[in-house]
């Protein structure tokens, strides 16, 4: 397989689960996001190998293209397409170097064709590819607290893109050679700053679709879309179950035998919930629509109060008498 090896990009090998090629790539993306090495261009360029790699093995049809062609995968369609029914040998000069494919055809008009659109002919110059293409979707990871998930919330991120070449317009072509501002391939690597929206109600794991935003298209093509990968730190009060939340509350014994008033804390501040009179430690209270918005909806989850019953310490010698008092009249 010529080119870059996507798998060894990861540092995974090539029976790796969707999983494990999920978790190598967030791994590394967040070691060498520009965000965190500013100014750093080998990190720069490890980023765009990383995001470059993740777009298509985390893809299962690109990446069985990429298993079969190498870094040639974008052509598969058009391979399959010219081997069926034909056979033979074609040796083509490709951007970036030599590759010979291998083809089964009594007549080399079709293979002629194909190769003379991509790659110039045998005689391996390079010729203009007009058609448009789409950019490639990226994706990028971003963490938010809980909060932010409840309220939405933005974050300015830088992303490496490859934008046309100036130099040769996107053709690769500098007459009839590779440009040498590009080495042929007609795009080069840009950071770009964005601004991003993150609704209310992600979750971690949920990806947000931000349009046309990732990596720009070909020959007027369309870009790409943007995804971002969000994961949400843990909270030290509230847990999450999809878009419930739990919290325990404290609640002074006095209270719980008597009755009374407890705060019960909220994303959006503190509620004031009722406690009856012998409310038992480790009842659960449920508090409605005060959980999570649902992401896309108005809709909210609900949040659930445990009561955590706070026994006085410090007695003063009439409180210590009015228990014991209490503690005698129980026990008849």
């Amino acid at each position: 397989m010529a080119g870059k090896n996507y798998y060894d990009i990861l540092g995974i090998a090539r029976n790796a689960s969707e999983k494990e090629i999920k978790q190598a790539y967030r791994k590394l993306a967040r070691k060498y996001h520009p965000d965190v090495n500013p100014g750093d261009k080998s990190a720069g360029d490890k980023f765009k190998q990383i995001n470059e790699a993740h777009e298509v093995l985390s893809d299962k049809e690109k990446r069985r293209k990429y298993d079969q062609y190498g870094d040639q995968w974008q052509h598969a369609d058009q391979f399959e397409q010219a081997r069926k029914g034909q056979q033979g040998y074609y040796q083509g000069f490709t951007p970036g170097g030599g590759t010979s494919f291998h083809f089964t055809s009594e007549d080399f008009g079709g293979l002629d064709s194909l190769f003379e659109e991509m790659v110039g002919g045998r005689r391996g110059a390079y010729r203009r590819h007009t058609r448009p293409q789409r950019g490639r979707d990226m994706e990028t990871p971003v963490e938010v607290t809980l909060e932010e998930a409840y309220q939405g919330t933005t974050r300015t991120i830088s992303l490496q893109v490859d934008e046309p070449c100036e130099t040769c317009k996107g053709t690769g072509l500098a007459g009839n050679a590779p440009c040498p501002a590009c080495r042929g391939a007609g795009t080069v690597p840009r950071i770009k700053r964005l601004e991003v929206k993150i609704p209310p109600g992600v979750k971690n794991g949920s990806r947000v679709r931000v349009a046309g935003k990732g990596q720009p298209g070909y020959y007027g093509g369309t870009s790409g879309d943007l995804f971002l990968v969000i994961s949400v730190t843990p909270h030290t009060m509230f847990e999450r179950e999809g878009d419930n939340l739990h919290v325990t509350i404290p609640v002074p014994l006095t209270t719980a035998v008597l009755g009374g008033q407890s705060d019960v804390p909220t994303p959006k501040g503190k509620l004031s919930l009722k406690i009856p009179p012998e409310t038992q430690n480790g009842r659960v209270f449920r508090l409605s629509k005060q959980g999570m918005p649902h992401l896309g909806n108005s809709a909210h989850g609900d949040l659930f109060a445990r009561v955590n019953v706070v026994l006085p310490t410090r007695l003063t010698e009439e409180e210590r008498k009015l228990f014991q008092k209490l503690g005698e009249l129980r026990s008849h």
